[in-house]
């Protein structure tokens, strides 16, 4: 059985009067939304009489047996038991798949089974371990929360404290400004909102209590920068390439990314051109969660000619990032002296 998050509380009353199922699945990248659906799965589950709780960590090492008896083995006391299965990797290996495959065949009564995996990716959702997993039980994925709704995000998270920006303008400044300051971070984002409770009394917040309580905390990640380019939004690509830059990240990471989402967009272009549906483009480009939206976005109001310039750009600022001279073709300005300018001269041709 498949269930999205925003189900999850509805089961949950539904299972308090039915009863839980033996064994649930919880998948996604947002650790923060992982652990507060645990955190209701376990709550849930003692509620009904699962009193004992058991931790295993598949990392380097692990015996899968380890699952099996714990499945198998009731407490010292007689008490029903939960079993939390952590698999960070994603990928059990043989093993593994053999062992889940087994305690899906033979689920028990006495205990209830939670694995956390990360994002999956789609060959993963298709394995026999997975699909014997979700036939089992309850398959629960966490989606990331797109950063566009990331405001709306955080006034849900204030609500929950009785805590609201004040309405108009200056509101939706101050929970764009939080949006802003915890890029990338939910877990810092659901610090600075508690934080935000402990400050301040229930009620209304003004943009000047936000904007002296919250922290910076962003955690700006080369791999969602490609998300600010392809969705133009020029501000937020500036704002992540200044915050790579004072982090100290490699410039040939951050070209590498660049590059790499370009390449996709050329194809994508060509593949557009040539009359394939962008859905069979994207599962042949393997691109998924928020760029399965945005790249053919992108491919459509970007040209090939502009597409091959930035490419052609790219390269030249390879040779450069690893100390060569650069060779500008005839009519081709010089690029710029500092990397970092280059970098953003190269992702405004695509954003804008």
């Amino acid at each position: 059985m498949q269930l999205k998050l925003d189900g999850l509380d509805a089961h949950l009353k539904q299972a308090k009067a039915k009863g839980l199922a033996p064994l649930y699945v919880v998948h996604g990248d947002e650790h923060l939304l992982v652990l507060e659906a645990v955190d209701r799965l376990r709550a849930t589950a003692r509620e009904a009489g699962f009193s004992e709780r058991e931790v295993l960590a598949a990392e380097r090492g692990f015996h899968w047996g380890q699952l099996v008896e714990a499945q198998q083995s009731m407490s010292l006391f007689g008490d029903r038991k939960i079993v939390e299965l952590r698999i960070p990797s994603g990928k059990p290996g043989k093993d593994g798949g053999e062992a889940l495959r087994a305690v899906a065949a033979q689920p028990s009564p006495d205990v209830v089974l939670i694995v956390t995996l990360p994002r999956l990716d789609f060959a993963t959702s298709k394995s026999a371990w997975f699909q014997a997993l979700e036939g089992a039980g309850v398959s629960i994925k966490v989606d990331t929360v797109d950063r566009t709704r990331l405001p709306a995000w955080v006034g849900e998270r204030l609500a929950l404290q009785q805590q609201r920006v004040e309405g108009g303008e200056p509101g939706r400044r101050a929970l764009q400004f939080i949006a802003d300051k915890v890029e990338g971070n939910l877990l810092a984002a659901h610090q600075e909102i508690q934080k935000l409770g402990l400050l301040y009394p229930p009620g209304e917040l003004s943009y000047d209590q936000v904007h002296d309580a919250v922290l910076n905390v962003a955690r700006y990640d080369v791999f969602k920068l490609s998300e600010a380019m392809l969705s133009g939004d020029v501000p937020r690509l500036v704002r992540m390439l200044e915050g790579l830059r004072g982090e100290g990240e490699a410039t040939v990471l951050v070209l590498w990314a660049l590059t790499e989402e370009i390449r996709v967009l050329s194809k994508v272009r060509q593949g557009l051109a040539a009359g394939k549906p962008a859905g069979v483009l994207m599962r042949e480009l393997r691109v998924w969660g928020p760029r399965e939206r945005l790249v053919p976005q992108a491919a459509q109001r970007l040209s090939q000619p502009r597409l091959e310039a930035a490419l052609a750009m790219a390269a030249r600022l390879d040779r450069q990032v690893k100390g060569l001279s650069d060779l500008p073709p005839p009519g081709s300005a010089a690029l710029p002296a500092e990397p970092w300018d280059g970098l953003q001269q190269l992702a405004l041709m695509i954003a804008r």
